[in-house]
């Protein structure tokens, strides 16, 4: 960052960006990655880049973050909540199709906890049905299925440099493009609707408005921040591997005891060790440990609330049943887990959650 200062390019788009982008690319095998503000603002890219409108449709896991649903939303889409599988917790590719209609412009895949969708299945109902992939990936960066890196399956895919991610910057996301030819578009919508990328390059003798677009820049200190930890990367994984391994094993009899189920993470699926959660038997389980554990001054909370359960879904009248993800979000609870977690305060956890009866 001080690098970053000294230069005196602080805004978006400078070296520090470029490098980042560089080394995405280089990661996954995408055609490019703009740097985005947070990987909300690279999901609303992507639906401006898909020409998303009213009264389309886009099918979106209904156990996700909002921003997977409301960036389509924005643009006059309905949502058609999926549900989710039991094991992975990410979209049910056997419930899929049923979903298409004349109307689905869009297929969202979210990689729960950094562990792969069944990508073979989804990728060809999408491509039989002529549908376009989004891969909301905010939490697979470095994941893989079946040997290819997660981002890479669909048109586009998005990441999250957020501070819970295992990469960050505060506030941060990257858009991926797949295929070359939405370059140049893209280009343009993240500068404000302009083809000032083309002037920089000289291939323009002077930039003007040519479609709709939005600031979807991220500034070039925070790429910098990001640029020392992308250098850094094989140390960062390899602790959280550790840490997530540790929890791994030393809860394993406890929750066979307690009819508690840890991740699920299948053989062709390489996990980047993004979180760690449990599932336990029920609700008021699940609120007995979060208490136990807050009595002995541990945070653990739950995540994602049903999106088809939600007041907006009502409101667009979009509460189709996803009987898992309703069950799913009313067990699961996430262990404290960051790069930084120390073993002396990974061990104070597990023996809280051991002594939990």
């Amino acid at each position: 960052m001080r690098t970053a200062l000294e230069r005196g390019h602080v805004s978006g788009d400078g070296p520090f960006s470029h490098a980042v982008g560089d080394k995405l690319c280089a990661e996954v095998g995408s055609s490019r990655a703009l740097l985005t503000p947070s990987c909300t603002a690279a999901l609303e890219m992507a639906a401006l880049l898909l020409d998303i409108r009213e009264g389309d449709e886009v099918i979106v896991p209904a156990f996700t973050f909002v921003s997977s649903v409301n960036a389509f939303v924005l643009r006059g889409a309905h949502p058609v909540f999926a549900d989710i599988r039991p094991d992975t917790l990410n979209l049910d590719e056997r419930r899929l199709e049923s979903l298409i209609t004349p109307r689905t412009r869009a297929i969202v895949v979210v990689h729960y906890a950094g562990v792969a969708c069944e990508m073979d299945e989804i990728s060809a109902i999408a491509e039989r049905h002529g549908i376009p992939l989004v891969e909301d990936n905010a939490h697979g960066l470095m994941g893989a299925y079946r040997g290819r890196p997660l981002g890479s399956f669909g048109r586009f895919s998005t990441l999250s440099f957020h501070e819970t991610k295992n990469l960050t910057c505060g506030e941060g996301g990257a858009l991926l493009i797949n295929e070359p030819a939405d370059v140049e578009r893209a280009e343009i919508i993240r500068e404000k609707g302009t083809d000032r990328s083309r002037f920089f390059r000289g291939q323009v003798d002077k930039y003007g408005w040519v479609d709709i677009g939005s600031s979807f820049l991220l500034s070039d200190l925070l790429a910098a921040c990001l640029l020392a930890q992308l250098e850094n990367v094989v140390s960062i994984q390899g602790r959280r591997e550790e840490i997530w391994l540790e929890y791994h094993r030393e809860l394993a009899d406890w929750a066979t005891r307690a009819g508690v189920r840890g991740p699920v993470v299948p053989p062709h699926c390489r996990q980047p060790f993004h979180m760690y959660y449990l599932l336990l038997p029920d609700i008021e389980t699940r609120q007995r440990l979060i208490d136990h554990l807050k009595a002995v001054g541990i945070l653990a909370v739950f995540h994602y609330l049903p999106l088809n359960r939600s007041r907006m879904a009502e409101r667009l009248k979009a509460t189709n049943d996803c009987p898992v993800a309703e069950n799913v979000s009313d067990r699961l609870l996430r262990l404290p887990f960051s790069s930084g977690l120390s073993p002396s305060a990974q061990r104070r956890v597990i023996d809280a959650v051991l002594s939990f009866r």
